[in-house]
């Protein structure tokens, strides 16, 4: 990529300016790993092209998913390890999500279980200060310092389970236990959603632990390096072998898995319950396929209908619309793919068929934990408006 002027250097990569555009950074991965806050440092010839790889694949999977990120393009082709980025004012914090014990978790509660499961997940705010070793700190000494809002703060802790949630979905599904995750965040600092919260910085192989097959003697990822006391060539091979395989594996992170949703309308009185159905299975990106049939009048019409559909998609979901259920009980006899009755609340109905395709769809799963998220957020703002209304006198039983 045509850079700019260099605005900062971190101890594994490089930001640039974007001729042109100065609401755009270029990000370069370097060949550097450390640990130890600096204290140990190597270079690892091709880690840079692994670490800009998995990074950009991971931002494309939360892109997909509709998280809010920096991520623009790049990071996966020719582009020398270089992505394109919006320009952010970086929070000087490591958010940090854990779905296993493990870690530093330990060594501040040696009470707990190294490996023990944490349900719900726990999430920890660290100061990025390397002098002090980057040290924990809470909510409200965050809120005291100047550095983010009693709001940014849920929404960062939010935003950062959400990640946390996505990538284990992924990672489960190549047996694989994401143990605990490391994000930063960034205000947006012009143009559109100026001033909004972003997932920024990276997230590679540095920013995770993983273990596969839930074995921590099979990590892949930065711990492998900084466990190692004295580091040979040999060690530095082994280590650059391990981010090629998280690289490699990652890559197919972002790909959605095809599905069909079929809304079958029993009788053309149905179809605009069909049509509103279709409308709410497009807030999930789910593809469908419509037709009008009827259990009574052509009952071998509908039976067909199954069949074509049954031997066409490699993954299908039936929804049935007709409010007496009978068109729902003959696809449920006819065809060996799920059926969904179509009756409910279009988004109820909607959300149903999400999830039983997330189960292959790490996009899909993502997109529902989001709109669940989203939905239990409205609840809470609701009640928090009527609460606060003039005159509004009310008390919890």
């Amino acid at each position: 990529m045509n850079k700019g002027h260099e605005i900062a250097r971190g101890k594994t990569k490089v930001l640039y300016e974007q001729p042109g555009q100065p609401d755009v950074l270029i990000v370069k991965q370097s060949d550097s790993i450390s640990a130890g806050d600096g204290a140990k440092r190597d270079e690892i010839p091709g880690k840079g092209r692994f670490a800009a790889q998995t990074t950009a694949r991971v931002f494309r999977l939360l892109n997909l998913c509709g998280l809010p990120t920096h991520y623009l393009s790049g990071g996966e082709d020719d582009d020398d390890n270089e992505m394109l980025v919006r320009r952010c004012n970086m929070i000087a914090l490591e958010v940090v999500v854990r779905g296993v014990a493990a870690g530093s978790l330990i060594k501040r509660n040696p009470g707990l279980q190294r490996g023990a499961l944490l349900i719900p997940r726990m999430v920890e705010f660290f100061l990025k200060d390397d002098a002090n070793h980057d040290p924990l700190i809470d909510p409200d000494s965050i809120v005291k310092k100047g550095m983010a809002n009693p709001a940014e703060i849920g929404a960062m802790s939010e935003i950062a389970r959400l990640t946390f949630e996505i990538l284990a979905h992924a990672w489960r599904k190549r047996d694989t236990l994401l143990v605990d995750l490391k994000v930063e965040f960034g205000r947006i600092t012009s143009g559109e959603n100026k001033g909004g919260l972003v997932i920024a910085d990276v997230i590679d192989n540095d920013s995770w632990r993983i273990w596969p097959q839930g074995r921590e003697d099979l990590m892949l990822d930065k711990q492998l390096y900084r466990n190692l006391e004295s580091v040979t060539p040999q060690d530095l091979e082994r280590v650059k072998e391990a981010y090629e395989k998280v690289a490699d594996r990652v890559g197919d992170f972002p790909q959605m898995r095809p599905g069909m949703v079929a809304v079958l309308s029993d009788g053309p009185e149905n179809r605009e319950a069909q049509d509103r159905v279709v409308a709410a299975l497009g807030a999930f990106g789910i593809p469908t396929v419509r037709r009008v049939a009827s259990a009574v009048r052509t009952p071998g019409f509908a039976l067909q209908l199954a069949q074509q559909l049954d031997a066409t998609f490699a993954r299908l979901l039936f929804v049935a619309v007709g409010a007496d259920g009978v068109l729902r009980g003959l696809l449920e006899h006819a065809s060996t793919n799920p059926v969904i009755d179509g009756n409910d609340r279009p988004e109820d109905v909607a959300l149903r068929c999400a999830k039983a395709l997330a189960l292959e769809d790490t996009v899909l799963f993502g997109r529902t934990l989001l709109v669940q998220t989203n939905g239990r957020s409205a609840v809470m703002q609701a009640d928090a408006s009527v609460n606060s209304a003039p005159g509004t006198n009310a008390t919890l039983a």
